[in-house]
């Protein structure tokens, strides 16, 4: 069986653990990486997912805010959990874990959102999210042949102009401004990180994973944005099989703004 990896901004993880359950038994990733989670640690729902088959729970919580957490039915070491722009925020988690003859390294982000107005002189929550991106330039892929490095999660960035429903009319919306957008992909480029999404779905295809709660019919609309990423070291884009967005989980009784994505792998 190929492994599977899936990353999910879940927008807390009690309120929405029925359809976290129903995700995990309808399609069994070998590894689930959610963001938003909301939850301190000493609360997190790790019954839950014991029940399921998923012995290995590595997570960073705080109350209320942010959090992020890898759930895995294989043996994971956490090896850092990185604090970035000095906030204290709980938005990092990286894991180690065992793939065919590959030690992968597997980093789960969570980037701030960065407020309403695209101004970092007058909105400090824009100027923590372009900080945050530039931190993030010291994580790099693995180089190394027996070695592989994988970075998933909610970016809070839709990079290119087919990210988008329309890149004129948002080309000043905060996730979209140029800023943004070229910040994220010379980190990704600088880093030597591969967007898998965009090597199996390439331009001019649209890709999104997020549809906004402020949509009174999202489905009809459908004004996404891919906010949510896969990126790989150029050591395992051979041994990519597919990437499945599951659409069909915005509407989903309770839903998160974002969707599951899957990503495959011919390692076992």
């Amino acid at each position: 069986m190929p492994l599977s990896i899936a990353t999910w901004n879940i927008n807390s993880v009690r309120l929405r653990l029925p359809i976290v359950e129903k995700f995990l038994r309808e399609h069994q990733p070998d590894l689930l990486c959610l963001q938003e989670t909301k939850c301190p640690d000493e609360f997190f729902p790790v019954e839950a997912f014991h029940a399921l088959g998923y012995p290995f729970v590595a997570i960073s919580g705080q109350k209320g805010y942010h959090g992020v957490a890898t759930i895995s039915r294989r043996p994971v070491e956490v090896t850092e959990k990185r604090e970035f722009c000095s906030k204290g925020d709980c938005r990092h988690i990286a894991t180690r874990f065992e793939a065919g003859d590959r030690s992968v390294l597997l980093h789960n982000f969570y980037v701030p959102a960065g407020g309403d107005e695209p101004d970092p002189e007058i909105n400090p929550k824009f100027r923590h999210k372009l900080d945050f991106i530039e931190e993030m330039r010291d994580i790099a892929a693995a180089r190394d042949g027996s070695d592989a490095s994988i970075l998933v999660g909610d970016l809070n960035i839709a990079p290119l102009e087919e990210d988008v429903w329309s890149h004129k009319q948002l080309l000043k919306v905060v996730s979209h401004t140029p800023v943004e957008t070229e910040g994220l992909e010379s980190m990704r480029k600088g880093g030597g990180w591969q967007d898998l999404m965009r090597i199996h779905t390439p331009p001019p295809q649209k890709i999104y994973t997020w549809w906004s709660y402020r949509a009174r019919d999202w489905q009809a609309a459908d004004r996404g944005r891919r906010l949510d990423h896969i990126w790989s070291s150029e050591n395992l884009v051979e041994s990519l099989r597919g990437i499945e967005v599951l659409k069909e989980a915005r509407g989903w009784e309770r839903p998160s703004d974002h969707v599951p994505i899957i990503a495959r792998f011919a390692l076992d």
